[in-house]
């Protein structure tokens, strides 16, 4: 049997929910749903759709993401202080070794793809 086209709608992936883990937690009280569509069969690229409500983490990437933000405002700031702001309809990439912060400006939705070695 041969591969089959895998369509990511919303509502029909594997879901888990919860806070952002305390030791990174720098401000708010901030609540993540990720909703899991796809992993490869070697297990080192995942795709799905996450949010966040209001808040602000630090961040380290041993991974490679492409973000394309479905909805909403986020500042994501590196370890020399650069920020960029990110909103609705914005693609962008977070390359391994990233370190810094992510803030979440009320709420933000975004479709992920992750690739780690």
């Amino acid at each position: 049997m041969g591969a089959k086209l895998l369509r990511i709608s919303e509502g029909k992936g594997e879901r888990d929910a919860g806070p952002v883990a305390p030791e990174k937690l720098l401000a708010g009280q901030p609540q993540q749903l990720t909703e899991h569509f796809f992993t490869n069969a070697k297990e080192n690229f995942f795709c799905g759709i996450w949010s966040s409500d209001e808040g602000k983490w630090t961040l380290t990437y041993s991974e490679d993401e492409f973000c394309y933000i479905i909805d909403g405002e986020a500042v994501i700031t590196d370890a020399d202080g650069h920020s960029e702001r990110v909103v609705a309809g914005d693609a962008f990439c977070i390359p391994a070794g990233f370190e810094g912060t992510w803030e979440t400006v009320g709420t933000v939705k975004k479709f992920y793809a992750i690739y780690e070695e």
